[in-house]
């Protein structure tokens, strides 16, 4: 698979759908509030995000579909050198694909959440400027695409 795309479903895993859902009910605090207060019901930029997503052999904390964006929220056991190193690899594999992964501390998540949400837009803002500049029009979301 060279590119996450509509036609693969962006890399989707049928398989790790029972791993996601039992992740789905429990997730962290600082998952559920980035969920809660950032990304579900369209809340950022119009842009719909699914969370808990199978994607290659891994299951995305979050994903938006139309932005190729990949969210993680790392906890403390992401400060452990196996983890780190397990992280660099799965983040690679992704960017491969297509993705951007950015990642977002328990920490910045809880203590920043405002901080947090003016970052995404800000990377949303310039994704879209980008886009803008090629010659395929992008329409967001938000103004009815």
């Amino acid at each position: 698979m060279n590119t996450a795309n509509k036609y693969n479903n962006h890399a989707y895993n049928k398989t790790l759908q029972p791993y996601a859902n039992a992740l789905r009910k429990r997730m962290t605090k600082a998952e559920a509030c980035l969920w809660k207060y950032v990304l579900r019901a369209r809340s950022l930029k119009g842009y719909q995000f699914r969370r808990q997503r199978p994607v290659l052999n891994y299951i995305a904390d979050f994903m938006c579909k139309e932005l190729k964006l990949i969210i993680v929220e790392n906890g403390i056991t992401h400060l452990d050198e196996k983890v780190i190193a397990n992280d660099k690899v799965r983040q690679q594999r992704l960017e491969n694909l297509g993705f951007t992964v950015l990642r977002f501390t328990d920490d910045e998540v809880l203590r920043h959440i405002e901080g947090v949400r003016m970052y995404l837009e800000d990377w949303i803002d310039d994704v879209e400027k980008m886009q803008s500049r090629v010659s395929t029009p992008f329409i967001s979301p938000a103004c009815g695409g």
